[in-house]
C-alpha cells in the first residue's frame, strides 16, 4: 500500500518540491516546528536515542515517557505512530540501509498494534538541510519510497526536511532543527536539546563506529534498555587519530563541518 498525505498517494516521480507546494499545509506545519524553541529535556523519563538505534514503546510504559534524539544535520530523525494504540517509535538514520530500515521500525510498531483495530500509522520526519553533497535530499527521497513500499499505509504528517529545515548564514546553510522528541504520552513531537544522552552512551557510540545496522535498543514489555554484543577489527593508523585535535578531526571527518551541532565536540 502507498505512503498518503491527506488520504492521497504521494506521486514519488515528482520533485519533493513539486510535492510541497501541492500540499502546503506540511510547509506551514514545518514552519510551525521551525519556529519552536528547542526545549531542554532532562533524562527523567527520556530514552534518547543515537545514530543507527531505534526505540519503540508505548503509553502504558511506566518508565519511558520521551523518545529523543539530536545532533542531526544530513540525517533524518523518523517518529513512526499508530494512533489507535499509541505505539511510538523514533529512530535516528543516516542512509546507511534505509528501506531495511524501514521494514524494521514498521514491523516493530505493529508488533504493539491491533491490525484489525482501528487506527493508523503515521509517520514524521524530520532533519537534514540544503547540504553542498545533497546527502539530505538523496535520504529524503530514500525514506519516502521506502515508506511507500510498505504493505499498510503510511500516512506522512510532518515534513520538515532538508529544503524545509535550511537556513543560511554568510552563504553557509545549516540545519535548524537537529533534534526532536516525542511523549509518548500525547503524541506531542517538539525541537529538543539532551543535556544526558545515556545511559552507556560511550559503549553506544563504540558500537555505531564498528558499523553496526539498525539496533533496537530498548525492550517496552521489560522497560529495560538491551545493547546486544559486538565485535570490531583493529582500528587502522589509530594513534595518528588520538594525536589529532578536535578541529582537525572535524574537519576530516564531518560531512559538514561547519553545520555540525557543538555536541559533536564540545569545548
Amino acid at each position: 500500500m502507498p505512503l498518503l498525505i491527506n488520504g492521497e498517494r504521494v506521486d514519488l516521480a515528482q520533485p519533493t518540491g513539486d510535492m510541497i507546494r501541492a500540499y502546503p499545509h506540511l510547509e506551514e506545519k514545518a514552519k510551525l516546528l521551525r519556529s519552536q524553541p528547542a526545549q531542554i529535556v532532562e533524562p527523567k523519563g527520556l530514552l534518547y536515542v543515537q545514530q543507527r538505534e531505534f526505540a519503540v514503546t508505548t503509553p502504558e510504559d511506566g518508565s519511558v515517557s520521551i523518545l529523543g534524539s539530536d545532533d542531526a544535520t544530513t540525517c533524518h530523525i523518523v517518529v513512526l505512530r499508530h494512533t489507535g494504540s499509541g505505539a511510538t517509535c523514533l529512530t535516528h538514520c543516516d542512509g546507511s540501509d534505509t528501506e531495511a530500515e524501514v521494514s524494521l521500525i514498521m514491523s516493530s510498531v505493529k508488533a504493539f498494534s491491533d491490525s484489525t483495530g482501528y487506527g493508523r500509522l503515521e509517520v514524521h520526519l524530520v532533519g537534514g538541510f540544503n547540504d553542498d553533497r545533497q546527502l539530505s535530499q538523496k535520504l529524503t527521497n530514500q525514506l519516502l519510497r521506502a515508506f511507500d513500499l510498505q504493505t499498510d499505509d503510511v500516512h506522512l504528517v510532518t515534513f520538515c526536511v532538508t529544503e524545509l529545515n535550511d537556513r543560511e548564514e554568510k552563504d553557509i546553510h545549516f540545519p535548524i532543527i537537529y533534534g526532536i522528541a516525542v511523549n509518548v504520552k500525547t503524541a506531542e513531537i517538539f525541537p529538543a536539546t539532551f543535556p544526558e544522552k545515556g545511559p552507556d552512551e560511550n559503549l553506544r557510540s563504540a558500537h555505531i563506529l564498528t558499523g553496526a545496522t539498525l539496533t533496537n535498543i530498548y525492550d517496552a514489555k521489560m522497560e529495560q534498555l538491551h545493547i546486544g554484543p559486538y565485535f570490531w577489527r583493529p582500528f587502522p593508523h589509530v594513534d595518528f587519530w588520538l594525536e589529532q585535535d578536535d578541529k582537525q578531526i572535524l574537519q576530516l571527518l564531518l560531512l559538514s563541518c561547519f553545520s555540525e551541532s557543538f555536541h559533536i565536540a564540545p569545548g
